[in-house]
């Protein structure tokens, strides 16, 4: 059974492979394929904060999102809810950190509700080594993709947040082009 392909996914990894291959020199086409699915999920409506807790609601923080990962002490059903919900942590965290590094709080500045940049970093690295590490099984096969994805979470943010800017200045010259012609 083949899986649908979505509609932005060859842009996006044209635009991942472009920034991570050309100019970060990282060569690692799992890893690129990888991100460009995870922007295409968060591309969709309520993907983002997809974490429930256990009474429907939504998890938009992140240490509850941590805390929901944790099988013993927190409110994981199971070893797999664990590495299925470790998995999102450094999704969400690479995106937000990468794509959505204007709207979090600086390390140094006034609180401000939602996480900083090494807090995500922390919480994305560690996320994925975990999920690294579920290397069993079903599990196996993807198992060094989340191994170099924690070693490469710095690159992958940064590579994103490159992107985003490459982004936003195309649509700047868009829009004074369309300015000039009326």
């Amino acid at each position: 059974m083949q899986t649908e392909v979505h509609p932005l996914e060859s842009f996006l990894y044209e635009m991942v492979r472009t920034t991570y291959e050309d100019k970060l020199g990282l060569n690692d086409p799992e890893i690129t394929a990888y991100v460009a699915r995870v922007l295409c999920d968060f591309s969709e409506p309520d993907k983002l904060f997809r974490l429930q807790d256990e009474t429907g609601r939504r998890l938009e923080d992140l240490q509850e999102m941590q805390h929901a990962a944790d099988p013993v002490l927190g409110t994981a059903t199971s070893f797999d809810a664990e590495r299925a919900t470790r998995k999102y942590i450094g999704d969400y965290a690479m995106f937000v950190a990468g794509m959505c590094h204007d709207i979090l709080k600086a390390d140094l500045e006034v609180p401000v509700d939602g996480p900083t940049v090494s807090e995500l970093i922390s919480a994305g690295k560690e996320s994925y080594y975990i999920v690294s590490q579920f290397n069993l099984c079903e599990y196996e096969k993807d198992a060094p993709l989340f191994e170099r994805l924690s070693e490469n979470f710095e690159h992958c943010i940064l590579g994103l947040a490159m992107m985003r800017e490459e982004m936003g200045e195309k649509l700047r010259e868009r829009i004074a082009e369309s300015a000039r012609r009326n």
